[in-house]
Order: C-alpha cells, then sequence, then structure tokens
C-alpha cells in the first residue's frame, strides 16, 4: 500500500488490572492502516482482540500510548469528543449484530445518518438494494435470519461512508454459505468506498482477502501475510 496512513496507533498499553505487576492484554502495540486497506487481526480467543478494536474504534482508552487518525491525535478526548468521532468516521459492525429490536430494518440502517443530522431516503434505499435487503425494509430483526440481520450491520456500519470500519467476528454466527454472502457483499462495499478495514475474524475466506494478516499474541502484534 502506498497511501499514507490513515491511522497510526502507537505504543498501545491496556490492563484490566489495578495492578502493574499484571500481565496487559494490549502491550507497546504499534499498528498502522492505510485508506483502503483490509487488514486482519488473528489469534486465540482471549488473545485480546476485541479489546485493540475497541482502542482502535474509541470504545475505551488505553492507559498509556497514542493514536492518531487523519492527522488529529485522539489522545485525551472526553466521552463526548470520542463518541462524535465515532458517529462520523467509523462503522461498526459486531458478530451479535447489535440491531435495535424496536427499530426495523430501515430505521436501523437510517439511524446512523440521523445521528450525523443527515437523513438522506435515497441513500438508505439504495444500501438496501445493494445488500438484498429493499424486500425487508419494514421488517423487525426478530423477523429476520442470522444473515439478513448481519447484512443489516453491514449497512448500517457503511450507510455514513465511514473512514475506518471495525469488524469484531462478524461471521462467527452464520453458516458457511451465508458468511461467504456477507464477506462478498463486506468486500465490495469497503473497496469502492476506499475505506480501510480492520477485522477480528477466524473465517479463511476473510483472511484470504486481506492486504495483511496480523497475529496478536502476549499483547503484540506479528505479521503473517504471505
Amino acid at each position: 500500500m502506498n497511501a499514507p496512513p490513515l491511522l497510526i496507533a502507537t505504543a498501545l498499553t491496556k490492563r484490566y488490572s489495578a495492578s502493574r505487576e499484571a500481565p496487559a492484554v494490549v502491550d507497546r502495540l504499534d499498528l498502522n492502516i492505510a485508506s483502503g486497506e483490509i487488514v486482519v487481526v488473528i489469534g486465540r480467543s482471549g488473545s485480546g482482540k476485541s479489546t485493540l478494536l475497541n482502542l482502535i474504534g474509541q470504545m475505551d482508552a488505553p492507559d498509556s500510548g497514542r493514536i492518531c487518525f487523519a492527522g488529529s491525535d485522539c489522545s485525551g478526548w472526553d466521552d463526548e469528543q470520542r463518541t462524535t468521532f465515532r458517529r462520523r468516521n467509523l462503522g461498526f459492525v459486531f458478530q451479535a449484530y447489535n440491531l435495535l429490536p424496536t427499530l426495523s430494518v430501515w430505521e436501523n440502517v437510517a439511524m446512523s445518518l440521523e445521528l450525523n443530522g443527515e437523513l438522506d431516503d435515497k441513500r438508505v434505499e439504495k444500501i438496501l438494494g445493494r445488500l438484498g435487503l429493499g424486500q425487508l425494509a419494514g421488517r423487525y430483526p426478530d423477523q429476520l435470519s442470522g444473515g439478513e440481520q448481519q447484512r443489516t450491520a453491514v449497512a448500517r456500519a457503511l450507510i455514513h461512508n465511514p473512514q475506518l470500519i471495525i469488524a469484531d467476528e462478524p461471521t462467527g454466527n452464520l453458516d458457511q454459505r451465508t458468511g461467504a454472502q456477507v464477506v462478498n457483499e463486506f468486500e465490495s462495499c469497503v473497496r469502492e468506498a476506499g475505506a480501510a478495514l480492520l477485522m477480528a475474524t477466524h473465517s479463511p475466506d476473510m483472511i484470504g482477502r486481506a492486504d495483511r494478516v496480523l497475529e496478536l499474541e502476549s499483547g503484540a502484534l506479528r505479521d503473517t501475510s504471505a
């Protein structure tokens, strides 16, 4: 990748114990991600993948270290600043979908635009059509299959054109066929939008499409890309 880094994380450290003797979940970790790049993080269960994504996604603050995004230093931001940043610049896709059960497919997807004061019915309709959800717009999450819920989550993550998409095991609850369908649609949308993607996954399909594969072990990242 020749593009300049979109994100630069330097010496990130995170512990979940007050004791400095306790091992760090993330230990002086460095990570750069360029626009248009797909980066996959692998590692055993409990290795800290979700913790790393939460730090990069500004949902948690490191004990030490620095994150710079598009030239802006995120260090020292308060909760309100982090929330505004997430809404405008990041898209999230989780294994558990995290759809609001009282909102329809259309409303769940439109929510990302509404929070930014940018509601646009045509944009919602376009992405629902793109992901094969047009006929399901009025349904609620409990009326959808797992694959349909995940595609709704992907649409919600991409609708506001985020610069960075963060995905935590997004195909973990899906069967192989449905998971492959979601991966196809996810990669296509990400590549065409020129966004960066940081994903924790065990999916061989997604690992095979990544620009870089990084293994998280003992709090540090190791590049295992071929």
